[in-house]
């Protein structure tokens, strides 16, 4: 094994611990952990990332349930919408994008470039939202109509989808601003929405892509070590800020992402 094998799982610890701490950005971590360090194409990135943060959430939400933290009913809710378009996304649109998307006399718009750029943009807008953490206590906080849940969960299931995402770096925010349910709790949502999206999304991509299932569970079973170490810690570390962190780190792999694409 070399180094970079050895950073690659040390990697997939982080992912876990991420996850445990603010219930996504598994996928912020592993696509770009795939893409840049391990070399994987990135529509096999994509599909391997749904694979190890559904397995990883799987087991954060069986702890956060334990503890109370998990809206099971909004959780549902979102998620049956989501894994519909999820699904639909990797099994037929990601296979049908063309290879070429735009190409001029210099540049060529690759659809592996493509999706990476769109990547970091949904994480950039995704940072914003976070980081603004704007607060309105003249306005009563009640649920929303379950059409406009659906609406938001098709959305965010079909961006999903493209990017190889489990969502939780969109759904949190959604549950903290759409669902007006706190980050804590949010965190522990959004893991069974990212578990029920990534696993059927999966199941897309083994129909269209070759996987290696050896790397691909030793990696996961690395990352569900991280994430029952990274549920423990957040017991100690305060909603706002992890909140706030959330959004700033998204941020930063977002410039990143963007930085990597067009350096090439």
């Amino acid at each position: 094994m070399d180094n970079t094998q050895i950073l690659g799982y040390l990697g997939a610890l982080v992912v876990g611990l991420v996850l445990g701490l603010i219930g996504g950005g598994g996928s912020i971590l592993t696509v770009p952990l795939l893409v840049y360090l391990l070399g994987y194409n990135p529509i096999v990135a994509t599909a391997y990332s749904l694979f190890v943060v559904g397995t990883t959430s799987l087991v954060g939400t069986f702890q956060k349930y334990r503890e109370g933290l998990v809206d099971i009913k909004t959780g549902l809710a979102f998620s049956f919408p989501s894994f519909v378009a999820v699904y639909l996304s990797r099994r037929y649109l990601v296979p049908n994008i063309p290879n070429n998307l735009f190409s001029s006399d210099s540049f060529i718009l690759t659809k592996e470039m493509g999706i990476m750029m769109f990547f970091s943009i949904i994480m950039l807008l995704a940072a914003v939202s976070m980081i603004k953490n704007k607060k309105d206590n003249s306005i009563p906080k009640r649920k929303q109509a379950y059409y406009k849940t659906f609406i938001q969960g098709l959305t965010i299931g079909t961006i999903t989808g493209i990017i190889g995402a489990g969502g939780g770096f969109l759904y949190v925010p959604a549950l903290v601003l759409w669902a007006n349910i706190p980050m804590k709790k949010a965190v522990g949502t959004s893991l069974i929405i990212v578990t029920i999206n990534s696993l059927i999304g999966f199941t897309g991509d083994i129909q269209t892509l070759s996987i290696d299932w050896a790397f691909l569970i030793l990696f996961s079973l690395i990352s569900v070590l991280g994430i029952i170490i990274g549920v423990y810690l957040s017991k100690f570390i305060s909603g706002n800020k992890l909140k706030k962190s959330f959004g700033f780190f998204t941020l930063f792999m977002a410039i990143y992402i963007v930085y990597r694409e067009t350096s090439n």
